[in-house]
C-alpha cells in the first residue's frame, strides 16, 4: 500500500497531519506526535496581537518609577531596546529552529497577523528560522456592519499577496467557510499565489452566562458531524484549483472520517480534537485504520482513492448541490426520531 502523499510541495509518508493544538506547542510534544506517526505537524498560531499586548505591558513596566529620580528620564530602559523586544515571537521562532534540527517530519508554523507589517515581518522571520512552509491562519470575523463582503475578500487576498512577496516557501491559507461564494474565493486565492488551502477554520462562538450577565468565549472539541461542511466544499473544489493542495480540517475523529476526506479529494487530513481527546497515540489508530479502509476498497495507493467520490467523479451530483436539500427534507420521517 503506497500511502505517500504530497502537500505544499512536501512529500509525506501518509496524509494524516497533526493540526495546531497545545500538543504541538513544545518540542517534546512535537516529538511525541512524530513518534506516534504524524506525517507532519502544524504549530500553534503565532498571534501578532498577543505579542503587541505583551510588548505594551513590558513597556508599561519599564516606565514604573520613571519620575522617581531626577536622573531617570524616559524610563529605566532605552526606547530602542524596548521596540526590539520579541516576546512570544522569539519563542515560536526558536521552536521552528529546534524542530527543524531534531525532527524528520515537516513542522509547519502558523501565523495570525493583524497588521500588514505583522503578516510580512513574521512570515519572513519564520522562513529564516527554517520553516519548510507556512500556514496563514486568517481568522477574521467581519463584525463591522459597514464592511462589505467584497472588502473582506480583498483583505484576505491582500494579506496573501503581501506575504508571497516576502517569502519563497509554499504558503497555505486557512480559511473560514463564511464567504458568499467559497469556491470562487478559493480559486481567487490560488490565482494570488496560495500553494494550498486548509478547509475550514473553525470559528469559536460565544456563550451567554446568565448569572454573570456577560458573553464568554467557549471551546468545544469538534465532532465527526462537523466534517460535513468541509467534505462538501473539498468535493466541489477537487480538480479545480490548478494543482494547489487541499487540506481537510475539522471533524476528523476516526479513520473513517479521514477516508471520507480522501475520497472527496483532500491531499492531507488534519486533526487536533481527536488527539486531545485520546492522546498522541491515536495517530497510529488513524493511520492504520486509513490503510485498512484503502485495502478493503481495493485501492493500491492514496492517489488512486483521492477524489473517487468528488463532485466531478460522481454520476449524481445532487448530494453536493441544491437537490440534496430537497432529498433530505423528503427523506425525514418523524417516527425515526420518536422515543
Amino acid at each position: 500500500m503506497d500511502m505517500t502523499t504530497r502537500y505544499l510541495g512536501l512529500t509525506l509518508d501518509h496524509p494524516i497531519v497533526a493540526s495546531a493544538s497545545p500538543l504541538s506547542g513544545t518540542l517534546d510534544g512535537i516529538r511525541r506526535l512524530e513518534d506516534a506517526g504524524a506525517a507532519a505537524v502544524i504549530l500553534p498560531s503565532l498571534f501578532e496581537e498577543r505579542i503587541q499586548r505583551e510588548r505594551e505591558a513590558m513597556h508599561g513596566l519599564s516606565e514604573v518609577g520613571a519620575e522617581s529620580h531626577a536622573e531617570v528620564s524616559g524610563g529605566y530602559f532605552p526606547a530602542a531596546s524596548m521596540d526590539d523586544v520579541g516576546i512570544g515571537g522569539d519563542e515560536t521562532l526558536d521552536l521552528i529552529r529546534r524542530a527543524r534540527e531534531s525532527c524528520a517530519i515537516p513542522v509547519i508554523p502558523s501565523l495570525n497577523g493583524v497588521s500588514p507589517r505583522g503578516w510580512t515581518q513574521y512570515a519572513r522571520m519564520m522562513e529564516e528560522a527554517g520553516a519548510p512552509a507556512l500556514e496563514l491562519n486568517v481568522y477574521y470575523v467581519a463584525a463591522d456592519l459597514d464592511e462589505s463582503g467584497a472588502a473582506v475578500e480583498a483583505r484576505v487576498e491582500s494579506i496573501l499577496q503581501s506575504v508571497r512577496q516576502e517569502v519563497s516557501i509554499p504558503v497555505a491559507v486557512k480559511l473560514g467557510p463564511y464567504f458568499s461564494a467559497p469556491g470562487h474565493m478559493a480559486r481567487r486565492l490560488v490565482a494570488a499565489g496560495a500553494s494550498g488551502l486548509v478547509l475550514f477554520n473553525r470559528f469559536y462562538q460565544p456563550e451567554i452566562d446568565l448569572q454573570a450577565m456577560r458573553a464568554l468565549p467557549t471551546l468545544d472539541l469538534s465532532t465527526s458531524a462537523e466534517a460535513r461542511l468541509p467534505l462538501r466544499w473539498i468535493g466541489i473544489l477537487y480538480g479545480h484549483l490548478d494543482g494547489a493542495s487541499i487540506a481537510a480540517t475539522t471533524g476528523v475523529q476516526g479513520a473513517e472520517d479521514a477516508m471520507k476526506f480522501i475520497l472527496v479529494g483532500a491531499d492531507v487530513v488534519m486533526t487536533a480534537s481527536a488527539l486531545l481527546r485520546y492522546g498522541p497515540a491515536h495517530m497510529k489508530t488513524l493511520v492504520s485504520g486509513l490503510r485498512a479502509f484503502l485495502e478493503v476498497g481495493g485501492y493500491d495507493s492514496i492517489d488512486q482513492a483521492r477524489g473517487a467520490l468528488s463532485h466531478r467523479a460522481v454520476a449524481d451530483t445532487a448530494a453536493y448541490e441544491r437537490a440534496n436539500y430537497l432529498q433530505v427534507l423528503d427523506s425525514f420521517r418523524p417516527s425515526d426520531y420518536a422515543p
